[in-house]
């Protein structure tokens, strides 16, 4: 299933995911974006190199990357952008959701 709509990256985000892709040791067809159940608030986001497509993943192409959005998680993370930030001495990647009610305190975990 191909669906730009579910998740969007900015500039940042493509650009540190691409580098990080191309330098994988083992051939990937992408990032995978997850949601497991975790934390205080209940859900957190899993990303990981994703070596296979199935044929119930959500496909966020932009050209330069391809997120594959597993099935039980495009409910949770449909309109998500997914950015890159670096702050002093911290980088990471972060999702602005608009599906979320509440996030944690230490913000690792969150609900809808």
């Amino acid at each position: 299933m191909s669906d730009a709509q579910i998740m969007t990256l900015t500039e940042k985000a493509e650009a540190r995911l691409s580098t990080l892709l191309s330098q994988n040791d083992k051939p990937v067809l992408g990032l995978r974006i997850g949601i497991t159940n975790t934390g205080c608030n209940g859900l957190s986001y899993t990303m990981d190199y994703a070596t296979e497509e199935k044929e119930s993943d959500a496909i966020v192409d932009t050209g330069k990357v391809r997120l594959l959005v597993d099935e039980d998680a495009i409910q949770y993370v449909n309109g998500t952008e997914m950015d890159w930030e670096e702050k002093g001495l911290e980088s990471k990647f972060t999702f602005v959701n608009p599906n979320e009610k509440g996030r944690c305190g230490c913000g690792s975990s969150f609900h809808v």
